[in-house]
C-alpha cells in the first residue's frame, strides 16, 4: 500500500485483547525496507499516514471504538509479545479522534 516514504508496506494483522490500559487495537504492518536503515522520522510519518488512511476507516468494522490504536511496522513478521532482537520494529500510539489520529507519547 502506498505510504509517504514510498516504501513497500503490507498489512500483517490486528492484535486485540492484549493486556494494557483501556481497549487498544494494534495494527501491525510489514515494511522490509526499514531493515536497510530507514530512520524513525521517516517511518513515523508513514505510521501516522497508515493510522489515518488505513486504521480509522476500519475501526467501525472490527468492534467497539478503542481508547487507542498502536501502529507498528517491522521488517518481518514477528510473534506478538515475543522478543525478536533481530527484527527492526517501530511503534506509535494514537488516540482515534474525529477523522484524525492524535499522537500519544508513550
Amino acid at each position: 500500500m502506498p505510504v509517504p516514504s514510498g516504501m513497500a508496506v503490507t498489512f500483517h494483522d490486528i492484535v486485540r485483547g492484549a493486556p494494557g490500559t483501556g481497549l487498544t487495537y494494534r495494527f501491525r504492518f510489514i515494511a522490509p525496507e526499514i531493515a536497510a536503515g530507514v530512520p524513525f522520522e521517516v517511518a513515523e510519518k508513514d505510521m501516522a499516514f497508515l493510522c489515518e488512511s488505513y486504521v480509522l476507516p476500519r475501526l467501525a468494522e472490527i468492534g467497539p471504538r478503542p481508547a487507542r490504536v498502536i501502529v507498528s511496522v517491522s521488517d518481518r513478521p514477528v510473534v506478538f509479545g515475543e522478543i525478536t532482537p533481530e527484527a527492526v520494529q517501530f511503534f506509535e500510539a494514537y488516540e482515534p479522534g474525529d477523522g484524525a489520529c492524535i499522537w500519544e507519547a508513550f
